[in-house]
Parts: C-alpha cells; structure tokens; sequence
C-alpha cells in the first residue's frame, strides 16, 4: 500500500535533509498560504519573493510551487528569513518575518558547529550536534506562529509575468543566449562571460 507523504516529508525529500533552515522555509510558506487562503500554484498564480539564499527556499518551492523556472520565485540578496507571498488573483501579499528566536545559538552550540562543520568533532560531539538541530528543528516545527514569525499583510506591486525572449549567438563562444541579456562587444552579440567586465571601481 503506497502512504502518501507529508507536506514536511516531501520538503525533506526534495532538499536531502531535514534541517533547521528548511523547517524556517517550511513553517514560513505554510503561514503564507494560510493568510492567503492560497494553495500550490501550477502556474504563476502565486509568486514568493525570498530574502536569502538558505536551505528554506527549497521548502517554500515544494510547497507554493513557486519556481526560478517559472519566473514565481524572485530572490533579493537581502540575508534575511523574509518571505513575501502574493496571490496574483486577489491582489494580496503578505510578508513572514521569522523572528530571532528560531536562530538563538548560544556560543557553546556555535564552537560545537565550527567543530563539526571543520571536520575535527568526535563521534560524542557529532552526536550532540545531531541532537541539538534535531530540537531545533522540533522547535521551529511547533512553535506558536506568534512565537515563531511576525506577519503583516501589505500591499506589493506585482511582478510581470515571465516573458520568453528569443535567442541570439555569441559571436565568441557560439552559443545561444537570451536576447535580453545579451551585450555587444566589438559590435556583435557576446554573451555575458565572454562580454567581459568594465570597471572603473564603481
């Protein structure tokens, strides 16, 4: 008899592990789509603007199915647990900010994590290490939202929809590339890396 999986199985799956920086994308996109009444998105119904590059992102794909690929998933290097989420339908966003709690570290777990992360931990420090992100984890998991996220809803000026844009040959390397983010060098179409960077330091 095949057992259909959870929401947070399928996370783990697709990201390899469970972590705490995925169940911070996790409780985040569920919190979202709550206040959204929204569900996952087959096409770009739903668009999900993230502030950091982190394991959560992964869960916040599985579960909005907000993608790079379909142009729903915009990433802004701002090193924050943000997430915005927009319903395109109804014109609502709301924004998930989690709060400082879910990333207290005392500085015993940080020399624990340098430890490990380095390669020179014992199998009783390893094991410790395992537990405490377990907890962690656990914590993140189950948390009061209130506890756990600040949530507002505000208003966002919604994205365009993806384009598809033709393609054009690097006159360098030969292959093809977006005609919107082609350069020109030397008066033919170049690619970005074979374009080149100028810069006077600015």
């Amino acid at each position: 008899m095949c057992v259909e999986k959870s929401d947070w199985e399928k996370c783990v799956e697709f990201h390899g592990h469970s972590c705490p920086g995925l169940a911070v994308g996790y409780r985040a996109a569920k919190i979202g789509l709550q206040e959204l009444a929204g569900h996952r998105a087959e096409d770009e119904e739903l668009v999900a603007i993230v502030e950091n590059d982190a394991c959560g992102v992964d869960a916040v794909m599985v579960l909005t199915g907000c993608t790079l690929g379909k142009g729903n998933l915009l990433y802004r290097d701002h090193g924050k647990h943000v997430f915005t989420f927009i319903c395109r339908e109804s014109g609502k966003a709301v924004r998930v900010s989690v709060k400082g709690g879910a990333w207290r570290q005392n500085d015993e777990f940080r020399a624990l994590r340098e430890k490990v992360f380095a390669g020179t931990a014992d199998e009783r420090e390893r094991q410790l290490f395992r537990e405490h992100q377990e907890q962690r984890t656990r914590y993140i998991l189950e948390a009061p939202p209130e506890e756990f996220c600040a949530v507002q809803h505000v208003k966002v000026e919604l994205p365009p929809k993806a384009r598809i844009f033709n393609s054009v040959t690097c006159a360098f390397c030969g292959e093809p590339v977006s005609e919107a983010r082609a350069r020109v060098r030397d008066g033919k179409f170049a690619c970005i890396p074979c374009a080149g960077e100028y810069t006077r330091g600015w």
